[in-house]
C-alpha cells in the first residue's frame, strides 16, 4: 500500500512517462493488433482475453474486479480506440492464484474460449512469477502461447511479465518464446526495477512500498502502472505503420509444444472420454478455490465437476480407477489448509508414480503435477488410492488434462 511517507505519483510526468515506456520489451509483428484496433474503431465487437496467475486474477487491486490491471487496461483500449463508450466490447479475465501454465494451458479452453464460443482478438498472457512451479520447464507455457496464437481469427498474443517485490520473475526462460515468434512483450521488470533504486530526487518515480501490495501482488498503484504499460504497447501499435512481412508461426517450437492440444477431462465429460470407475471418490467437493472472473465481484468456483473422497468408509470402496488412452497426463488436485486432508498414491499401470500431497501449499488452490509425458499414445491404468496411514482422509481430484 502506499505509505503517507511516499510522494505524491504523477502520472502526467516526464520521469511517469519514461518509465511506462521502459517496459516495451518488443512491439513484435503488429498486423494481429492492428487488426483488433481497427475492428474496435469500426465498432464491431472485439474481445480481449486475460489468462495468468493471481495478479491477473487481480490480487492486491480494491475492489479487485475494477481495480484489477486487466480491467483497467481493457478500459483504456476502449477509451482510446472505441468510437462510442456502448461499443461491443467483450472482457474476459482468466486469472488464478497460485497457478502456472501447467495448469493455464488446460484451462484455456474453458476459461478463455468459454468451451468454443468465444473467439478473442486480443490474448494477454501473464506467468511470469508463476511458473516456477511449470514441472515442464516452459514447454507448457509455449504451448499455451501456440494454442492461443493457432485459433482461426488469428488474434494478438501479448506476452506480459509481472515481477515480485524481491525484483525476480522468469522473463529469461519464457521471454525467448516471444522473440521465437516475435510476440509484443510487455515488462514489469524492465519498467520498475532499476528506478526503485532511486529517491525522487535521483529520477525514481515510484517505491516498492508503493507499487506492491505484499511480497507477490501490485497495489492499486501497482496495477495502474501495468495498465498504462499496456496501453502503451496499445498506442505504439496504433501509431506505427503495419508490418505487411509474412507474421510466420509455422515453425519449430523454441523450447515445446507437446501440450498444445491438451483437454480438460473432469466429472463432466470423464465417463465419454475414458472407463472410470470412481470408488470411493464419490462425492463432489463444494469448497473450491474462487475467483472473480471478467467484471464480476463475486467469486466463481474452479474444477466444480470433481471426485472427492472421504474416507475409506465411503460406498464403493477406496481407489479411483481409470482407463484412458493418452500419451501424456496432467493430475489436477485441490490443496487445503484443512487437516482433513491427507497424501493419495498415484499409480499409472500397476507402478507409483507420484505422491499428492494436499497440505504441501496448505491453502485451497487447484495444483497440477504431470503424471507421465511419452511420445506414443497407448492405453494406461491410473489409480489414485489414499496413502497408509491416510485412509480416514479426504482427497479431492479436480480433473486431468490428456493429450492422446
Amino acid at each position: 500500500m502506499q505509505g503517507t511517507s511516499e510522494p505524491f505519483l504523477d502520472l502526467e510526468s516526464h520521469a511517469y512517462r519514461n518509465l511506462i515506456s521502459k517496459s516495451l520489451l518488443n512491439k513484435g509483428h503488429n498486423a494481429r493488433l492492428k487488426r483488433a484496433i481497427e475492428k474496435t474503431k469500426r465498432g464491431e465487437p472485439v474481445t480481449i482475453a486475460y489468462i495468468g496467475g493471481s495478479i491477473t486474477h487481480g490480487a492486491g487491486a480494491e475492489p479487485i474486479h475494477m481495480n484489477c490491471y486487466a480491467y483497467q487496461s481493457f478500459q483504456l483500449f476502449k477509451k482510446m480506440f472505441a468510437p462510442t463508450s456502448d461499443s461491443p466490447l467483450r472482457l474476459i479475465k482468466a486469472g488464478l492464484g497460485g497457478t502456472p501454465s501447467e495448469l493455464g494451458v488446460i484451462r484455456y479452453h474453458r476459461d478463455v474460449l468459454r468451451e468454443g464460443t468465444v473467439l478473442p482478438d486480443i490474448v494477454i498472457v501473464e506467468f511470469a512469477v508463476n511458473d516456477a512451479d511449470d514441472e515442464t520447464q516452459g514447454v507448457c507455457y509455449e504451448s499455451l502461447v501456440l494454442k492461443a496464437l493457432g485459433a482461426d481469427n488469428d488474434p494478438a498474443v501479448i506476452l506480459l511479465f509481472s515481477v515480485f517485490e524481491n525484483d525476480w520473475n522468469l522473463q529469461d526462460r519464457l521471454a525467448p518464446v516471444g522473440w521465437h515468434y516475435n510476440l509484443p512483450m510487455v515488462s514489469m521488470k524492465d519498467a520498475v526495477v532499476e528506478q526503485f533504486q532511486h529517491t525522487p530526487e535521483e529520477g525514481g518515480v515510484i517505491s516498492k512500498e508503493q507499487f506492491f501490495h505484499d511480497i507477490y501482488h501490485p497495489s492499486n498503484s501497482g496495477h495502474h502502472i501495468m495498465a498504462d504499460c499496456l496501453s502503451w504497447l496499445f498506442n505504439i501499435t496504433n501509431q506505427s505503420e503495419l508490418d505487411r512481412s509474412i507474421h510466420t508461426i509455422d515453425k519449430p517450437p523454441l523450447i515445446g509444444n507437446d501440450f498444445m492440444d491438451v483437454k480438460l477431462l473432469d466429472r463432466l465429460n470423464g465417463d465419454r472420454i475414458a472407463r472410470i470407475d470412481a470408488g470411493g471418490f464419490g462425492r463432489t467437493d463444494t469448497d473450491l478455490q474462487m475467483a472473480e472472473m471478467d467484471d464480476d465481484p463475486c467469486g466463481t468456483p474452479h474444477f466444480p465437476n470433481n471426485w472427492m473422497y472421504k474416507g475409506k468408509h465411503e460406498e464403493g470402496g477406496g481407489r479411483f480407477k481409470m482407463i484412458l488412452r493418452s500419451k501424456r497426463l496432467i493430475l489436477i488436485f485441490k490443496d487445503s489448509g484443512s487437516d482433513e486432508f491427507g497424501i493419495a498414491n498415484i499409480s499409472v499401470d500397476g507402478k507409483l508414480v507420484r505422491k499428492a500431497d494436499p497440505r504441501q501449499i496448505n491453502w485451497t488452490h487447484c495444483h497440477a503435477m504431470l503424471l507421465f509425458d511419452e511420445k506414443d499414445a497407448r492405453e494406461r491404468t491410473i489409480e489414485i488410492e489414499m496413502a497408509e496411514g491416510h485412509e480416514e482422509k479426504w482427497f479431492t481430484i479436480l480433473g486431468f488434462g490428456y493429450v492422446n
